[in-house]
């Protein structure tokens, strides 16, 4: 397992220590991003992400806590130490480009050379075979302010390269480009992480970019509120896959990447409940829910915020569409502590039998919503499956596919129908189930 390339320790970044308009950017924020990883810092403005960026880069000094870069703090270095660290650890790239237009774009990209004491030849050459690499080398002699936003973009990436770097910050890269452009500076960013073997870390609010990164940083108010990897690559921190549980959480974050873990939950749970409500029953509804979940209303309050009438703040369900709304969000609420206990020794290595306690409760929560007829095989098999996905060993696809898969191939052997109700049913009780504080979904 590598040494982490970048650390933070219980970092706090406070502007204007001591003035009237002190104010505090970060909270204890602890992290760790390895060699050859690509990850994003992800939230709205204001939430932090721009100030660790900056505090990364060697131009923001931490206010309490610890940073490290390769092993070392970057603000006990010397003048001298920290403009070569600024240009030859640390590569950048700018929302706004800042190209100098007074020079063309071969000596823009080759302009951090010079720092270097590269001789002048040698500085041609590489800046040229950046552009080249990039698409961009019939414009080497052009001035900047005649290009395009792409055009100007896969500079400013040329640029950051020249003098090859270990960590590339990629601030907003995309933020001032149409869909194309937007698309060449992303597939060069990942072609960078790929091939070049480069740390990217990447300042983004938008969540389609998301997909191209190993992890995510989410963020909300100066702290770290969930870290996310994306089962879709290759990891390279060290996560136990067997734990990167893949829910429809996962699904519900890149649909409402603002949302927290627990209105994700609302979200799934009203989702289950409700078939046509118009937008504004269901509005109440997600509230509702929200407070259940919380625990800061009790069963019986629930209820009567159900059958309430919208006028009066309630929800405005009959009674008895109230009474079954209430009765199946409690009763998921109840199975899903299961799946948490059982993720919760999982996740502390605290193993057991496949045929303990929580998994048969768990399978006898899904029998009797499959007609509650299994045969002794067909039992054994879904205690197995229940098993397998909340390890997250098999997805929800999978585990609906070998519930309708015939028993002679070794399936459960349930109608499709049933089949893709019961996975559609325990879906809802694993993202209940899914802890909500902490890293990860």
């Amino acid at each position: 397992m590598p040494q982490p390339i970048v650390q933070l320790k219980n970092l706090d970044i406070t502007y204007n220590i001591g003035k009237e308009n002190e104010y505090k950017a970060t909270f204890n924020v602890s992290m760790e991003i390895y060699p050859e990883e690509y990850v994003a810092f992800f939230g709205p403005s204001g939430c932090g992400k721009s100030t660790l960026f900056y505090s990364i880069l060697g131009i923001l000094a931490p206010s309490a806590g610890q940073l490290l870069v390769k092993g070392e703090n970057p603000y006990s270095f010397s003048p001298e130490k920290m403009v070569k660290f600024q240009t030859s650890t640390i590569g950048i790239i700018y929302q706004a480009f800042y190209l100098i237009n007074s020079i063309s774009v071969l000596d823009n990209i080759a302009l951090p050379l010079i720092f270097h004491s590269a001789a002048p030849g040698w500085r041609k050459k590489h800046a040229l075979s950046l552009l080249r690499r990039f698409g961009i080398e019939q414009h080497a002699e052009k001035y900047p302010d005649n290009l395009s936003g792409g055009q100007s973009q896969r500079v400013s990436v040329a640029r950051a390269l020249v003098n090859n770097p270990d960590i590339l910050l990629a601030d907003e890269p995309t933020g001032n480009l149409d869909s194309i452009s937007t698309k060449q500076v992303m597939d060069a960013l990942e072609e960078i992480n790929q091939k070049d073997k480069k740390t990217v870390i990447m300042i983004t609010h938008n969540a389609a970019q998301l997909k191209y990164c190993h992890r995510v940083f989410y963020m909300k108010d100066g702290r770290v509120e969930r870290v996310v990897s994306n089962p879709e690559k290759k990891q390279i921190a060290k996560i136990d896959r067997q734990k990167m549980i893949v829910s429809e959480i996962d699904t519900l974050s890149k649909l409402y990447p603002y949302s927290t873990p627990i209105e994700l939950k609302v979200k799934s749970l009203v989702n289950y409940l409700t078939q046509e409500m118009p937008i504004e029953q269901v509005q109440k509804l997600e509230r509702s829910v929200q407070l259940v979940l919380e625990r800061k209303i009790n069963k019986q309050q629930f209820f009567a915020s159900l059958q309430a009438e919208q006028k009066n703040g309630g929800v405005g369900l009959s009674p008895s569409a109230a009474r079954t709304a209430a009765r199946e969000t409690e009763k998921i609420m109840l199975q899903s502590e299961e799946v948490q206990r059982y993720r919760r020794r999982l996740e502390q290595n605290n193993f057991f039998e496949r045929e303990g306690d929580l998994v048969r409760k768990i399978s006898g929560f899904l029998a009797v919503e499959a007609g509650g007829n299994l045969n002794p095989t067909q039992s054994k098999r879904l205690k197995e499956l229940v098993h397998q996905r909340v390890s997250g060993l098999i997805r929800q696809e999978e585990f609906a596919a070998l519930a309708a898969l015939p028993l002679p191939n070794g399936g459960i052997g349930l109608e499709q129908k049933t089949a893709q109700r019961l996975t559609y049913y325990f879906e809802k009780i694993i993202c209940q189930g899914i802890e909500t504080k902490g890293h990860g979904h």
